[in-house]
């Protein structure tokens, strides 16, 4: 008879006991989030600039303020790389469908040959159906100076000489990481830069 009107208490400090675990395994993630999310470098500024969208709207720099932004430089007739680089773009936009924290932003190195219209005709055949996937135009030298002096990117003789790489740009407007479109596990690392980020962006709205 002792040993069941023990049970009530036994069942209580077991309670608390598993309340505790929880408590202290959900301060553990938010304290490895948390790591993660300042383990991203703050690379450099994106400076000022102006392009002009495949819509004729422009492009600022304060167009990638309160976003994240995966950027890349692309032409529309490459028969190199930009195939695998826009078929790994179009995973991260469809991947992050409905995510209007997010978007997408490919530039063109070959403002002459891709024209409005052109650019229009591709991202349709990506299967863009919104303004989260964006497609630049402008000058060539111009964008060639963002590129290199930008976005830090190193550049060859246009068109073909654009890199080959995504970049993750934060809310602010900063550079947090260049990624690999040529291998899996750095476009994984991206997927979780972005998620990180995009965390950050809602819970630490000054920046991290």
């Amino acid at each position: 008879m002792a040993d069941i009107q023990r049970l009530p208490g036994r069942f209580v400090i077991f309670a608390m006991g598993g309340l505790l675990i929880i408590a202290l395994v959900g301060a553990y993630m938010v304290h490895l989030s948390s790591r993660d999310r300042l383990a991203l470098p703050v690379i450099a500024a994106v400076p000022d600039f102006t392009l002009t969208e495949r819509d004729g709207s422009p492009f600022t720099r304060d167009s990638l303020m309160g976003k994240i932004s995966v950027v890349d430089f692309i032409f529309t007739r490459c028969p190199g790389v930009c195939p695998v680089m826009a078929d790994r773009m179009s995973r991260l936009y469809k991947l992050f469908e409905g995510r209007r924290d997010i978007q997408f932003v490919s530039i063109t190195v070959d403002p002459e040959y891709d024209t409005p219209e052109v650019l229009r005709e591709y991202a349709a055949r990506q299967g863009v159906t919104d303004r989260r996937w964006l497609f630049l135009r402008g000058d060539t030298a111009a964008v060639a100076a963002l590129s290199e002096k930008g976005f830090l990117l190193p550049t060859g003789a246009l068109p073909e000489g654009h890199s080959s790489k995504f970049v993750l740009v934060d809310a602010r407007g900063q550079i947090r990481g260049y990624y690999s479109t040529e291998d899996e596990s750095s476009q994984l690392l991206l997927q979780h830069h972005i998620r990180a980020l995009s965390t950050a962006m809602k819970q630490f709205p000054g920046g991290v």
